[in-house]
């Protein structure tokens, strides 16, 4: 039998390379393709050395000639690597989203995913587009914080490509690894396999227009980070942190990862969780439990915006549990607390993206503190 040039491209057409939007003909990373008889030989340039990267395209390019084209078809592979002579890690934008937001932690146990939720519902509430990325695979959250436990994601056809819809929970668009494992599952990846399952819910999923996709990291900062950062052209990052010097030490670290030459996202500030303690009962006295202004004044030694604090309400935790985040309970402290917050983030997107060149810059316009979002 002999191998048809056209129609292997075709079927090089429905696989992407690991990290690229586009798939691996419009993406450019084939560079050629020879038939000889039963023999095939696909020449591919890839942008990263990473060994799992290199693999998995040439397991894919096997595996999408053998099942479309002759399963005892002969391919040969070879990889050339044409790294960039940039040293900035950036990564590709996804159509549709005009603001990727990082919400960060140094350590866990600090409230980022419930800030996340809660920033989410707040911009959905001020007539923003939303979408939240759970991208803490080991601890994934979001399906309990909106509601959406037994959700589970379904396939739609968009320009001939097959891709995941996110669940829509309070108008936000939401997607977390937790919809597809089970709730007593632990997710036993190591680095690289995670990596891939963020790589299929940002860039295999129909997010449709969004002003915003907020991407709740991991604690800490590794793997996971590293390959968002690499993935996606992040707008900024919102780090979170509690008063005490612990949590701060972290946060700092959080910080630094971000501001350091390799990934330069800008920090857009830092929020203060559990800042402090109002009794019921008492609702004139703040107790400061776990200290007092830690965040603010590690914002002021970094020199970054502090964008706000979030006292400690039992509600807070309720809703959480119970799926329906807090700040969605409008004329309450904690409402209040996110509504200053979000206004400030917006804010900090604005000053930033006034930075970018006219063709990339994304414009926000305000109405009644803050309402729509478009790219110029």
């Amino acid at each position: 039998m002999k191998l048809d040039r056209k129609e292997i491209l075709k079927a090089l057409e429905t696989i992407s390379v690991a990290g690229e939007g586009k798939n691996m003909v419009e993406s450019g990373a084939v560079q050629n393709v020879m038939t000889f008889g039963d023999e095939v030989v696909v020449d591919l340039v890839l942008s990263t050395p990473a060994l799992h990267i290199k693999k998995r395209a040439e397991v894919d390019v096997m595996k999408a000639i053998h099942d479309q084209i002759d399963e005892k078809a002969k391919v040969k592979v070879n990889i050339k690597i044409e790294a960039s002579d940039k040293p900035e890690i950036k990564g590709k934008s996804i159509p549709g989203i005009s603001n990727i937001i990082a919400v960060s932690s140094g350590k866990g146990g600090v409230g980022k995913s419930t800030v996340t939720a809660n920033l989410a519902v707040t911009l959905t509430n001020m007539g923003f587009k939303v979408g939240v990325l759970d991208a803490d695979i080991y601890g994934p959250s979001m399906p309990i914080m909106f509601d959406v436990e037994s959700a589970k994601p379904i396939s739609v056809e968009v320009e001939g490509r097959s891709k995941m819809k996110p669940i829509t929970s309070y108008g936000v668009e939401i997607l977390s690894i937790g919809f597809f494992t089970k709730p007593d599952q632990a997710v036993i990846w190591r680095g690289p396999m995670a990596s891939k399952a963020l790589n299929q819910m940002i860039f295999d999923a129909d997010w449709g227009k969004l002003d915003f996709l907020l991407i709740d990291l991991p604690p800490g900062t590794g793997d996971i980070h590293l390959s968002i950062m690499q993935s996606l052209p992040i707008t900024g990052a919102v780090v979170v942190s509690t008063p005490q010097a612990v949590a701060l030490a972290d946060a700092k670290k959080g910080v630094s990862m971000f501001m350091s030459e390799s990934i330069n996202v800008p920090v857009l500030g830092i929020v203060e969780n559990m800042a402090y303690f109002t009794p019921e009962e008492l609702p004139n006295n703040k107790y400061y439990i776990f200290g007092e202004n830690g965040a603010k004044h590690l914002a002021q030694d970094l020199n970054v915006p502090f964008l706000g604090e979030v006292p400690i309400v039992q509600s807070i935790r309720e809703a959480g549990d119970y799926g329906r985040p807090a700040a969605m309970q409008e004329g309450t402290p904690v409402a209040d607390a996110f509504d200053k917050i979000v206004k400030n983030v917006v804010q900090e997107v604005v000053k930033r993206n006034t930075s970018l060149p006219p063709t990339e810059a994304i414009k926000i316009t305000t109405m009644a503190g803050c309402s729509a979002v478009g790219k110029n």
